[in-house]
């Protein structure tokens, strides 16, 4: 169940900073510029992998993809897979 939030979360957080919820993790670190994001937009923000922003045919971000239930390694697979399909 709490795997259906998490991917709805890391859809909204790629939408929300069209950036890889991967990417947002890195700079999300202590020390680094983003740190402390989490806890904003009410604790919706994801800071691991798996959710990508949804690029039109013109590049412009329509949407978000989140994906949640494995690792962080296999959901970034499945998002990857996902926007490929789109």
């Amino acid at each position: 169940m709490g795997s259906i939030d998490i991917s709805i979360n890391k859809a909204f957080t790629a939408r929300a900073f069209d950036t890889s919820t991967g990417d947002l993790a890195k700079n999300s670190q202590p020390g680094e510029q983003f740190y402390g994001i989490s806890d904003s937009n009410h604790g919706r923000v994801m800071i691991f992998a798996g959710g990508l922003p949804l690029r039109g045919s013109n590049g412009n971000v329509v949407g978000g993809v989140g994906v949640s239930g494995g690792t962080g390694e296999q959901d970034q697979v499945v998002v990857e897979a996902a926007m490929a399909a789109f």
